[in-house]
């Protein structure tokens, strides 16, 4: 096979987060699963969170996670990058910082190898990007290529930024603008041109390092990385597990450029219905268009944070964000009651 006749993108039923299992039925599986209860065990399945955290002594705790999932992109570079971020940012998402990586592959014996070797460089860049070391993995042949990480990674046990923290009074904030899953597919389907794809990657190949950098001093109340479930779906996690009601500002939801207006066109990522299943029973749409529930609902890849934090510390919050020239949107607030309303 010809590396530059290749489409990665052509080898996968679907891509990026948009691959996840569907949170409404994993929630039914977990149901079945005893959670393991241990005294150090800080963050487990009692409740699940964006990665499991162990503490070994009052100072130091290690975060586990694991991220993997096929192509969403054609250059192997960009899909290399994309799924290494996409697993890092769950360690940034707890409040720590990683430290060693794992690759996980699967990739189909006729691939070039230049083109496996573009894979693992780039995610390898990203790793020390990030912090950490890519030491090793595990690689195994299958017919749909899939690329992610293990990570390892260390947090203060007084550190941890956990997803069921939230209060009411909290502000809440969004690192990055929305529309990955969105992007991706309407330029699959000829929708959208290369200026849309290329946003798209760059914000998808951002790290949330700078992010958890300047959060980490203005100690939030609760932290989540906007993944495969989509903002909303993020949203009522959140929520749920805070015992608070989130409400969002729906015109100061931020897109990439030209996110809604594929969104307007129809364009759906196969995630969408997945995630409408999950969530769309607990969140409220008043008068909201049919392209912003759209862009509510769409699975993102390697997203940003969403953060809540006490109200009078978003000032300070926008502020550092805009020296360190960082992406920072707030878009609505924590109070009491339970669900998502979006306005």
């Amino acid at each position: 096979m010809e590396s530059q006749t290749i489409k990665l993108t052509d080898l996968a039923s679907c891509g990026g987060c948009a691959a996840k299992y569907s949170a409404a039925r994993l929630e039914q599986l977990l149901a079945g699963f005893v959670p393991v209860e241990a005294e150090n065990l800080l963050v487990g399945l009692a409740p699940a969170d964006d990665a499991a955290v162990y503490r070994l002594d009052d100072e130091r705790a290690l975060i586990f996670t694991l991220d993997f999932f096929p192509p969403i992109v054609d250059d192997p570079g960009d899909y290399g990058a994309i799924a290494a971020t996409n697993a890092l940012n769950d360690v940034f998402a707890m409040g720590g910082v990683p430290l060693l990586a794992l690759s996980i592959a699967a990739f189909p014996e006729e691939l070039p190898i230049e083109m496996l070797a573009a894979v693992f460089s780039a995610a390898d860049e990203q790793v020390r990007a990030a912090g950490g070391l890519l030491a090793g993995g595990h690689t195994i042949r299958d017919d749909e290529p899939k690329y992610g990480l293990a990570v390892i990674g260390t947090v203060s046990p007084q550190g941890i930024w956990p997803k069921n923290g939230a209060k009411p009074g909290d502000a809440l904030f969004l690192t990055k603008p929305l529309g990955t899953g969105l992007v991706m597919t309407g330029h699959k389907k000829g929708y959208a041109g290369t200026q849309p794809l290329e946003r798209a990657i760059r914000w998808m190949r951002t790290l949330n390092k700078g992010a958890a950098d300047v959060l980490r001093p203005l100690s939030p109340h609760a932290v989540t990385d906007v993944t495969g479930f989509g903002l909303f779906g993020h949203a009522h996690e959140m929520a749920d597990r805070s015992g608070v009601r989130v409400r969002l500002e729906a015109a100061r939801l931020p897109a990439i450029d030209g996110a809604l207006d594929l969104a307007r066109k129809g364009v759906r990522t196969s995630g969408d219905p997945r995630n409408r299943d999950f969530a769309g029973p607990h969140v409220s749409l008043g008068g909201v268009s049919e392209s912003l529930e759209a862009l509510g609902f769409d699975p993102q890849t390697a997203g940003g944070l969403l953060v809540s934090i006490p109200a009078e510390r978003g000032a300070a919050l926008e502020g550092e964000f805009v020296a360190k020239k960082l992406f920072i949107r707030r878009i609505g607030t924590v109070e009491e009651g339970s669900g998502v309303i979006v306005e």
